[in-house]
This record gives structure tokens, sequence and C-alpha cells, in this order.
């Protein structure tokens, strides 16, 4: 529906441009810039890479799998959509902002790095901070005018859709260690 709001320049692309103009300028860059910053490759990449590493010394090469297979597949998705969509930014007169890309490698990066060391951990930290870091990386974003609201909205349902079946699967997998009864 995101997508076809945006594409099809309907209400909901109307609202998300009122309120991105109306936000856009209102924090200091030295505090949105780093929350933006997030989602770089070079920085939300190597989080994901020392999990990688983790979780292929302890084994879990399946799981190692279905997270880099997601990672892969955010430019797979990203791009194409930006070129399709061509959407222009909030600052700037080029195209190409939705899907944010950089929200799309944050939430991919951090929440693939949680579900691989989630099993590892005794106390349940690794997503809520995950989710905390993509949530920063999208406010960063749109408060800095990179991103409209919703190109920002638009990558995190994209990719809860790529590690939607990594979810499950590390669901059910931990549920079935769980003693019942």
């Amino acid at each position: 529906m995101i997508t076809w709001q945006v594409a099809a320049d309907g209400p909901l692309r109307s609202l998300d441009e009122r309120v991105e103009l109306r936000i856009v300028g209102h924090v200091p860059g030295a505090l949105t810039d780093p929350l933006a910053d997030l989602g770089e490759v070079g920085v939300a990449l190597p989080v994901l890479a020392a999990a990688v590493a983790y979780a292929l010394w302890r084994g879990r090469r399946l799981a190692v799998l279905y997270t880099v297979l997601a990672m892969v597949m955010v430019p797979v998705l990203v791009s194409p959509l930006k070129a399709v969509i061509d959407r222009r930014g909030p600052l700037t007169e080029a195209g190409g902002f939705y899907p944010s890309g950089h929200t799309a490698t944050a939430m991919v990066a951090y929440c693939g790095a949680a579900l691989l060391l989630t099993p590892y951990l005794k106390r349940r930290w690794a997503m809520p901070a995950a989710l905390v870091l993509t949530l920063a990386t999208g406010i960063g974003l749109v408060l800095r005018g990179y991103h409209w609201p919703l190109d920002v909205v638009g990558s995190w349902c994209l990719c809860g859709m790529l590690l939607l079946p990594f979810s499950l699967r590390n669901t059910r997998r931990s549920s079935s260690r769980t003693p019942t009864g």
C-alpha cells in the first residue's frame, strides 16, 4: 500500500511530504547525522559480519545463509524500486529516494545480527537494541532531510518481509527447546 501511495501520488504521499517539510531542519545536524550514519554500509555491515563470524563459529550455517541472503536481497530489491518509482528527495530535485537503502541496510544488518546472536545470550537484549538502532537510523534520515518518512516506513516493511522467514524459523527453533508442562 505504501509503495502504491508513493508511486501513484496518493493522499498518504501528500501527507508524508507535508509532515517532512514541517520537521526537516528543526534538529541540529550534529544530532541527526550520527543517527543517519547508522545505515551506512561501513557502519552496519561490520556489525552483521561480526555476528555472522560468531554464528559460523558456533555452527549455525543455515542461519548465516538466511541472514546473508537477506542482506544480498537489499540492493536486489531496493535498487529497482528506486529506479521505477524515482521519487525525488525532500531537499533535492534528484530522484531515487524510495525506498530508503540506508534504512534497509540498517534493519537487515542489525536485526539479522540480533537473530543470529539471540540464541547465545542469557538476556534477550539484542533484538530490542537492533530495533532501536533501526528506528534511530530512520529518524535521523527523516529529520536530516535525506528521506521522506514513507521512504523509511516502506523500507521497514520490505525488510520485515525479508527477515520474517528467518525470524519465524528462529522462533520455532527456540520454542521447540523450551520445556513444556
